[in-house]
């Protein structure tokens, strides 16, 4: 991907907070690596995994346990970038003087149908060298869900793949799990 202008992730925020990115024709778009990229569109199956996922996520984590966010801005300054990954699990605290960053996260979920090679490929490179230790992406493809574990400035070492009514547990949470059978399966 060719790019015309680079910034700095303080140049973005700056952009965002005035409002460059408001009004009638306002794209879906995230900060990845000094580029400003727009977002493939959220469709029917994708939103009502977030749907599902968000469900799950507050009935598994009292508030105390941690914070739920969903769509929301992650900071990484390291990495000139500012993703927006689907869900997010992050350490209990008030995020209110400014977005979290990689060492607030617990758990970070993508969900993936049109972007799974993105999410697999060069975003899951972008969280590993960002430290995210558990990063999820749930695959509508093949109706199952990739952990990705053990980053590296290069990447993961581990990448599992968890089908049906398979457990997963998230690496904060042990005592919590999650089947991917309950994203798939008609309500």
């Amino acid at each position: 991907m060719s790019s015309v202008a680079h910034f700095s992730l303080a140049q973005y925020e700056l952009m965002v907070e005035s409002g460059a990115f408001d009004g009638p024709h306002h794209q879906r778009i995230e900060f990845i690596r000094g580029e400003i990229r727009e977002m493939t569109p959220i469709g029917i199956r994708h939103g009502a995994v977030v749907d599902r996922v968000t469900r799950l996520s507050t009935q598994l984590l009292p508030p105390h346990r941690a914070v739920v966010r969903i769509q929301g801005t992650l900071r990484a300054p390291a990495l000139e970038s500012a993703p927006e990954p689907d869900v997010l699990w992050l350490v209990p605290k008030d995020y209110f003087q400014g977005h979290p960053e990689p060492e607030d996260v617990l758990l970070l979920i993508e969900v993936a149908e049109s972007s799974l090679t993105y999410d697999t490929g060069e975003k899951a490179r972008l969280y590993a060298e960002a430290g995210i230790a558990d990063y999820w992406v749930v695959d509508l493809v093949e109706d199952c869900v990739e952990v990705f574990r053990d980053p590296q400035p290069s990447g993961y070492r581990s990448r599992r793949t968890h089908r049906g009514d398979e457990e997963i547990r998230p690496l904060a949470f042990p005592d919590v799990a999650l089947q991917p059978s309950a994203l798939f399966r008609p309500s």
